[in-house]
């Protein structure tokens, strides 16, 4: 049998995405350092076990034993940290969008060449099982090829939402379409690969602040596979809708585990004749497992010295399309 890998892990940024990072670490993983402004919240992390807390995120990256840097701060610090924890040669899994804006994202990439330094940008929901389940059913080919999708991603936000750091453009660099809707962009690209046509709009109607609370999308490959997206902070009951239109049937997501509800994968399939599809429905567990199976993923990457597949010029074509859409809708805060 050969040896146990057993990767020592630093946090950096302590709040619900950290801590998500920090119980979905595995066998594999070992936490030894986390490090938050909010003191408090680091603590609350490392709990009663032998964990170093920091304040002062540089502190964390002094420590050598360290292999692996997962930065979950607001956007405004992500690259920074980034080319730092790069510099210290630590391995890194950063949270989407990996940077504030195109520009930040343009200069990371450009100073990042070292192929044997893994850095994976944190699209999680690639790895829901119903997104795993889709793509291999698609890979097979037995509803055909794909031809158009139509996505819905959101939530209602809560009270004071809009005194947080998403709601200030100058640490968030955006609203809801840098924040689930890049969700949306990366699955779209997954599934009908690179979009050349980009159009759509942005738009504030409740909450009283200068990001958008909803985001409108149709994207289109050269191929005119088309994706319709709808991201919003406006949806009231969170919910996760992704269908993909094939030749010969489609699929249907619902659900993203967690209070988004019970995720669920639904298969329609076209017989010879039309009429109504044969259908046949995956229901998987309450749990979010995505964290799981990212971070997993992560640690092969790096086991078998591969490039990750959710990297940064996935973040880099998710921005790309953001920034065009922020441009055109003429708010002021892409630069």
């Amino acid at each position: 049998m050969g040896r146990q890998i057993n990767f020592k892990i630093g946090i950096i940024g302590c709040g619900l995405i950290g801590t998500k990072r920090s119980q979905a670490l595995g066998s594999k993983g070992k936490l030894i350092a986390c490090a938050d402004i909010n003191i408090n919240r680091a603590k609350k992390i490392a709990g009663n076990k032998n964990i170093k807390v920091f304040q002062d995120w540089r502190q964390l990256l002094e420590i050598k034993e360290i292999d692996i840097i997962m930065i979950a701060t607001p956007h405004n610090q992500l690259s920074r940290i980034l080319l730092q924890a790069y510099k210290k040669k630590k391995h890194i899994l950063i949270e989407k969008p990996a940077s504030k804006n195109l520009k930040e994202i343009t200069k990371v990439i450009s100073k990042v060449k070292n192929n044997r330094i893994k850095i994976r940008v944190g699209f999680n929901h690639r790895y829901h099982p119903s997104i795993i389940k889709a793509l291999e059913i698609i890979k097979l080919g037995i509803i055909g090829k794909p031809m158009y999708l139509r996505a819905r991603y959101g939530h209602g936000g809560r009270l004071g939402y809009e005194k947080e750091w998403r709601a200030k453009p100058s640490v968030s660099g955006g609203g809801e379409l840098i924040d689930q809707g890049s969700h949306l962009i990366d699955l779209s690209r997954l599934f009908l690969g690179e979009f050349n046509d980009v159009k759509g709009f942005i738009n504030t109607y409740f909450y009283k602040m200068s990001v958008e609370d909803n985001a409108f999308l149709t994207l289109k490959t050269r191929s005119n596979k088309t994706a319709f997206l709808h991201s919003s902070w406006t949806e009231w009951k969170n919910m996760f809708s992704f269908e993909i239109f094939c030749t010969f049937g489609k699929l249907d997501i619902n659900g993203l585990g967690g209070s988004y509800g019970r995720e669920q994968l639904t298969l329609y399939k076209m017989s010879k004749k039309m009429g109504i599809p044969k259908q046949k429905k995956w229901k998987f567990k309450l749990q979010d497992v995505s964290w799981k199976n990212e971070i997993n993923e992560f640690y092969n990457d790096i086991i078998y010295n591969r490039k990750p597949k959710s990297n940064l010029n996935d973040a880099y074509q998710s921005l790309k399309i953001i920034n065009k859409i922020y441009k055109d809708s003429k708010y002021d805060y892409i630069s």
